[in-house]
């Protein structure tokens, strides 16, 4: 482990990695920060996903083999106080190690390249938690990819990292294309267009029960509030209700997504 134990926020590594808190240095710097052990070990999986690790002496000693391979990988780490450490992280009660990560994300054409039969698609999603755990349930139910529009939230939020629960680092992800170029490109690829939304006028019932959920297909879900606005649905090959059955009002987005995510995965699994 490099060096003695960083005791001040002022320290210039400290402040670094402090940084990429916020969205505009993540984007300059190209890196993101992931907290606790699942996190780290993820990272260190993907070759050169991990830039640098800060852990507490106590975090050291508890996760040593983390530690270890992270060394034998050349990847600095650098011990901080636990006062450092809880100016670094982004939770209540820090876990004691925390990553800075090189960014993911591949170009659209990449993730669409190889034959993809499930993707996701957020389009206006804001809720980093939300969208963190769609991602989660889109790794879950084997998506080939996760595309974050132009307009949602930057994937690399602290809370959208911790919520994809190390299915970040396991996905193919795209940020950023907007849907004059991302619809055609889909369908280039061989999938058809379903958009999640209370308007529909089918069911996902109706889907499963007419085989079409069987073919290559990319789901996309909108906004937690008003989801899919009017010309995003018209873009759509189909538009689709999640039913319910009994007195909810609604479903959230990450539960609607990942019943919807499941239906997909089953029958193309049946017809597989």
């Amino acid at each position: 482990m490099a060096g003695l134990e960083l005791t001040s926020i002022r320290s210039p590594r400290v402040k670094s990695a402090r940084r990429l808190a916020k969205r505009s240095f993540r984007q300059q710097d190209r890196r993101f920060l992931a907290e606790g052990p699942q996190a780290v070990r993820e990272a260190l999986a993907l070759e050169g996903g991990l830039a640098e690790l800060y852990t507490t002496a106590e975090a050291a000693q508890r996760h040593a083999e983390l530690i270890a391979a992270a060394e034998r990988a050349g990847v600095p780490v650098l011990r901080v106080s636990g006062e450092v450490m809880a100016e670094l992280a982004q939770t209540v009660t820090p876990q004691g190690l925390l990553a800075v990560c090189a960014f993911l994300d591949v170009p659209l054409a990449g993730a669409l390249s190889g034959a993809p039969r499930l993707v996701t698609v957020l389009s206006h999603v804001r809720d980093p938690g939300n969208a963190g755990t769609v991602l989660r349930a889109s790794d879950a139910a084997g998506a080939d990819a996760v595309v974050f529009t132009d307009a949602s939230v930057d994937p690399y939020n602290g809370k959208c990292v911790r919520a994809s629960a190390g299915s970040l680092f396991h996905l193919p992800v795209v940020t950023g294309p907007r849907y004059d170029t991302l619809i055609p490109a889909l369908r280039e690829a061989g999938l058809t267009v379903l958009a999640a939304d209370g308007a529909g006028s089918r069911t996902l019932d109706d889907v499963a029960d007419d085989g079409s959920l069987g073919r290559p297909t990319a789901w996309v879900f909108g906004n937690e509030a008003w989801g899919l606005p009017e010309e995003v649905r018209a873009l759509a090959d189909d538009v689709i209700r999640v039913p319910i059955h009994g007195k909810a009002e609604s479903l959230n987005l990450a539960t609607a997504a990942a019943v919807c995510l499941y239906a997909s995965a089953r029958a193309q699994r049946t017809v597989g």
